[in-house]
């Protein structure tokens, strides 16, 4: 039975991927700071809670595994709400969203790099298109994800023997995403869970390592 590590399990994508895994019959691990909200994700879509914050080098360690097949770095902090133009970012809360979006994905994967390796195991790593498009308010959060895509980049050259993706799983309705929009009605944009198809065919099907939209897995052939 394969095992996955999944961050940002109490809510969203990562709660929405994380049951899907369940049903298809993995051993899931999710984990998240809201322990309340991970507890119940995990009795709802029975998978194992362990809570924590993926920044924490202490919760990272109880996060290692002897075994593991996959690793999904979907935990991020979208940083200051309402969202400031770069020229008025607080430069501690962009710290602040850089921990969890950038180097916090990095250390886990480096500590769990031994067990993904053993088991030609698959990272996937949640980008956003506002790590690629310059709009305008999303400095702080964009290039944190631009960061992380190149990490996840220079991960699959230096590791080919495993399969390490980096998906935009495009505008979803969570609540981060509300968080950017406060105040806005979001409710035109799609569920978690329409996504999670897009990251079911990459474990299918193996692409090779790369950046990846979620809108081009979801186009059937």
């Amino acid at each position: 039975m394969p095992t996955a590590l999944i961050t940002g399990a109490s809510a969203g994508l990562g709660r929405a991927l994380a049951a899907a895994l369940v049903r298809r019959k993995w051993t899931v691990i999710g984990t998240g700071r809201d322990a309340a909200a991970l507890e119940a994700a995990a009795r709802e879509a029975g998978f194992t809670a362990v809570p924590g914050d993926v920044t924490d080098p202490a919760h990272r360690a109880a996060l290692a595994r002897p075994a593991l097949d996959l690793l999904v770095n979907n935990a991020s902090s979208l940083g200051v709400s309402p969202r400031p133009p770069l020229a008025r970012y607080p430069v501690a809360d962009l710290e602040d969203v850089y921990r969890v979006n950038v180097f916090a994905p990095l250390a886990l994967t480096q500590l769990l790099l031994p067990a993904l390796t053993a088991s030609r195991g698959v990272v996937i790593d949640v980008s956003s298109d506002a790590a690629v498009e310059p709009y305008e308010g999303w400095g702080g959060y964009g290039s944190a994800k631009a960061a992380l895509d190149q990490l996840t980049a220079v991960l699959a050259v230096e590791h080919p023997d495993l399969s390490v993706y980096a998906i935009d799983p495009g505008d979803l309705r969570t609540a981060m995403h509300q968080r950017a929009f406060p105040g806005e009605d979001i409710s035109d944009r799609p569920r978690p869970e329409t996504a999670v198809p897009a990251f079911l065919r990459l474990l299918d099907e193996r692409p090779p390592s790369g950046r990846y939209r979620a809108a081009d897995l979801l186009v059937t052939a």
